[in-house]
């Protein structure tokens, strides 16, 4: 691993009683694409959420980005650090079109004047090989795969070093996970670390340098992809068997 870009050290998260993430630590390398997997209410989207501050972080434990603690500060100074996410659902405006949508997000997340968001958001259509001719159409027209170019496009208008995606293959049929994966690799070799949340397992096993799985919020394994999947606790909690 290369010196790590992301560290996340003994995060824990409780509400209440429930411990949704125990006591979890991990690096992430500048430059990574790094997985994660695991069964759903594994902590996986809870793991995501701390570590950027939305909607809150962690009860206990720490997270650094760049060499800098950032648990603690607010969610937009996180995401201006130069750490964004996407969430499992999207999110965009209906009525609006994926330019206009991306220059409101160049404004709030990355701090952009207006001519800068519009040049921005010219840029990253670009970037996410996005059909600029369906750029300017009201996105509750848009394909489910092109609201998920525009997902990641928005998590990269501000030029973060690091996206996490949380879950972008899910609803595209398997020719979209195949372009949606030749995405992933042409961002990560422009420069961005990526982490991965996702359930399609091809893909995440295609893309991924190292992979963790989640389970009732512990790391239960670690490690290059191929050892992962091949550990019969994964197989156990993640696919509900080990034949």
């Amino acid at each position: 691993m290369t010196d790590p870009i992301i560290e996340v050290r003994n995060a824990t998260k409780t509400f209440g009683g429930l411990t949704a993430v125990n006591r979890v630590s991990f690096s992430v390398g500048r430059g990574e694409i790094f997985g994660i997997a695991g069964p759903n209410g594994s902590g996986k989207s809870t793991l995501f959420n701390l570590m950027t501050g939305i909607p809150y972080g962690p009860t206990e434990g720490e997270v650094r980005f760049n060499n800098q603690r950032i648990d603690g500060r607010p969610a937009h100074a996180i995401a201006r650090s130069g750490l964004c996410r996407t969430f499992q659902k999207d999110a965009e405006f209906p009525d609006l079109s994926a330019i206009e949508t991306l220059q409101i997000s160049a404004v709030y997340n990355g701090g952009l004047r207006a001519g800068q968001a519009l040049e921005s958001a010219h840029r990253v259509i670009e970037q996410v090989q996005f059909d600029n001719a369906r750029a300017h159409m009201p996105s509750s027209e848009l394909s489910v795969y092109e609201k998920k170019q525009l997902m990641i496009a928005s998590a990269l208008i501000s030029q973060p070093a690091a996206i996490m995606l949380d879950e972008p293959a899910s609803g595209l049929t398997k020719p979209e996970i195949g372009r949606l994966d030749a995405l992933l690799i042409d961002v990560n070799k422009s420069g961005v670390t990526v982490l991965l949340i996702e359930h399609v397992l091809s893909l995440l096993l295609s893309v991924s340098e190292r992979l963790i799985v989640l389970n009732q919020g512990e790391i239960l394994a670690e490690g290059l992809p191929a050892d992962v999947v091949r550990n019969p606790a994964v197989a156990e909690a993640y696919l509900g068997g080990t034949d």
